[in-house]
């Protein structure tokens, strides 16, 4: 069943824009981002924070651990971080010695894989009892609620992102390409493309299959069958990868496949390195989330202009779909410094530090009631992508019940690129997928 964001978050009077996506009011006077009720003075002992720097880079961690560092001077902190720090940190994951904070984000991470696997502490307690600066709940504040797993929170939201599809708006406007609105002018694009720029116009990770599994069909799903279905297909409950729903969203991809439109290379490419093809117009679309820019901005040419749309598989006449991505900061279960730990994650949340995110990284965090219309640090493209989500003629928003696990997201996302490469059937892919269900279930 759709959920009306727009009265719980996308439209919250000033969390966006004007027509406003991005979130944050600061005051000089803030101290530091500290919320009430934080862990308290005096402090010390090592606190350890493990966080991934992939798009969003690093100098917003360093911001935040510097000014928590003045906040408790006795504690010593130690950062583990970088684009590989989820397999570097998992022997200690495994070892039962984690570090005491966890950013969940990047390649070999899973929150839900995490808590199944009883690694992350239940927050339930210490959100509830958090507050913004203006002594509101910060349960009232959240854009997205937190995940619940049986009825029970063990991680926040963090970052409030949506994954979609990515084009050069200066490409395509001097070109004459159509940017498509639905599926069929979508095929209509790639096609045109392909013939007029002899390219394969879409490009994606094959290394990482769910860059297309959350990027292209999780909206896809979501429009074909609502919140029901892709709840149904992240749990992996019976028989939901073999319905005559899904399997008429994967022939779409067949489609794709039989046109020639996926990339031929796109097997041994890892996500920057498709990205870097889609900058250099060797593909015309790429599905990422809004740390794009970002990521790529030493790499990215003087003369494009990033574009973002929903991801277009719905059927003509439909809405685009968007199904928010969220990145959430966790507490260990064996945490050795919890209340160093939990005064943390009360600083981190903060209108304050909602406004230092959307300007070191081009996208937004989880906080809701905040205003950047007047912020020249925010680029264009999120302007423009959050005057089209938020347009209720054009977007409908759908809310997934919580992350895939690695152990059903991994199989699905070796039988998708077996159909992304030619190499199987939209009807074999399903059959595959609800076995790697079974599997899951058991």
């Amino acid at each position: 069943m759709k959920k009306d964001w727009r009265c719980t978050g996308l439209i919250l009077g000033g969390v966006v824009l004007s027509a406003g996506f991005l979130g944050a009011c600061s005051s000089d006077e803030e101290s530091g981002g500290q919320s009430e009720g934080g862990g308290g003075e005096g402090m010390s002992g090592e606190l350890e924070i493990q966080y991934f720097v992939g798009g969003y880079g690093d100098s917003w961690w360093k911001e935040v651990i510097g000014d928590f560092q003045e906040e408790y001077p006795d504690l010593t902190i130690v950062e583990h971080a970088g684009p590989n720090i989820n397999e570097e940190m998992r022997s200690r994951w495994v070892s039962d010695d984690p570090p005491d904070v966890v950013y969940i984000d990047g390649a070999g991470s899973s929150e839900t894989q995490m808590i199944e696997d009883g690694q992350l502490a239940n927050l339930t307690e210490l959100v509830e009892g958090m507050e913004l600066e203006d002594g509101s709940p910060m349960m009232d504040n959240f854009i997205v609620d937190p995940d619940q797993h049986d009825g029970e929170i063990y991680s926040l939201p963090l970052v409030f992102d949506t994954w979609g599809t990515w084009y050069d708006k200066a490409w395509f406007e001097s070109e004459g390409f159509e940017v498509p609105t639905d599926f069929d002018s979508f095929m209509d694009s790639m096609g045109t493309i392909q013939e007029e720029a002899g390219i394969d116009p879409f490009v994606t990770s094959g290394q990482h299959p769910y860059y297309f599994l959350r990027g292209v069909l999780y909206p896809a799903f979501a429009a074909a069958g609502g919140e029901e279905l892709l709840a149904s297909l992240i749990k992996g409950e019976e028989g939901a990868w073999t319905s005559d729903t899904t399997l008429e969203v994967m022939k779409k991809v067949e489609q794709m496949v039989e046109a020639g439109y996926f990339d031929s290379g796109l097997g041994a490419l890892n996500h920057t390195q498709s990205q870097m093809n889609f900058l250099l117009h060797d593909n015309a679309f790429v599905p990422v989330g809004f740390w794009l820019p970002n990521e790529m901005a030493n790499d990215t040419p003087e003369d494009f202009e990033y574009g973002f749309i929903p991801s277009p598989m719905q059927d003509a006449g439909e809405n685009f779909a968007i199904v928010p991505d969220l990145r959430p900061l966790a507490i260990a279960e064996n945490a050795e410094n919890k209340e160093a730990a939990e005064a943390f994650v009360e600083f981190v949340f903060s209108r304050e530090y909602a406004e230092s995110f959307s300007e070191h990284t081009g996208a937004i965090m989880n906080v809701s009631g905040v205003d950047l219309s007047e912020n020249e640090n925010v680029p264009q493209y999120l302007k423009d992508a959050n005057e089209m989500i938020n347009d209720t003629e054009q977007v409908t928003i759908y809310q997934k019940p919580h992350p895939m696990s690695a152990d059903l997201e991994t199989p699905v996302g070796n039988a998708l690129l077996s159909l992304m490469l030619g190499d199987s059937t939209a009807e074999e892919f399903v059959q595959a997928a609800e076995d790697a269900a079974s599997q899951y279930r058991q």
